[in-house]
């Protein structure tokens, strides 16, 4: 019976110590990425930092711009899962922006090297060549942003003005996170608050003006 186990064993053990060292690349990608930026990251610095060689490197993920994806995907997934556990059973529209904002603080504020990531990968967005692949990741993470929005709002919304909302919520937390890093050594959380409630308002208010009109009484009226 043993005898028979044994190449099971083997393969398992062989898949585990594969997913480790794609991990190892992952890891040392992430940090290389924020530490040097996309562009000027080589992969044999990425080699170095995770010590594996160049061949298994391309084993894994063949180029740069595969890794560059995988790791933007990492991040924005892991993003996704603290906004999902703050929003959860929230049901009011203004509590439900308070708890976005403040699910992109808490995953920010212990992690810049993901911040760093995240701002990166949106300014190649706005470039005309970026990296192949790069927007999928970001289209996902802004239409989750939307689900939950278009979960509270009573009415609906275009999608245009729900992606402009969820663009709203991201630009501005990751703006303000930004240069309050650069500018201020005060508490960024403190210094986020009264901000905080001035864009949910804003952002409430925004939403409004796409409330169809109450039209119940002009269909009872009797024609003239």
């Amino acid at each position: 019976m043993s005898q028979q186990h044994k190449p099971g064993r083997k393969i398992s053990r062989r898949h585990r110590r594969a997913s480790a060292t794609r991990q190892k690349l992952l890891t040392a990608a992430r940090a290389v990425f924020a530490e040097k930026g996309l562009d000027l990251t080589r992969i044999d610095e990425i080699t170095e930092r995770a010590d594996v060689g160049k061949g298994t490197f391309y084993y894994h993920f063949r180029t740069k711009d595969r890794i560059i994806l995988e790791v933007i995907k990492d991040v924005l997934d892991e993003l996704v899962a603290v906004i999902e556990e703050r929003c959860n059973g929230i049901t009011d529209l203004q509590a439900l922006l308070h708890a976005l904002i403040g699910a992109h603080m808490e995953f920010f504020s212990s992690r810049w090297e993901d911040f760093v990531l995240y701002f990166l990968g949106r300014t190649e967005l706005t470039l005309e060549e970026s990296y192949e692949g790069i927007e999928t990741p970001f289209l996902n993470y802004l239409e989750r942003i939307e689900d939950l929005l278009a979960s509270v709002i009573k009415y609906r919304l275009p999608r245009p003005a729900l992606r402009r909302i969820a663009g709203a919520v991201a630009g501005f937390v990751t703006g303000h996170y930004a240069f309050a890093l650069i500018g201020s050594q005060e508490d960024i959380e403190q210094s986020f608050i009264s901000l905080r409630s001035a864009i949910v308002a804003s952002l409430a208010s925004f939403i409004q003006t796409f409330k169809p009109p109450d039209t119940a009484g002009q269909e009872n009226e009797e024609p003239a």
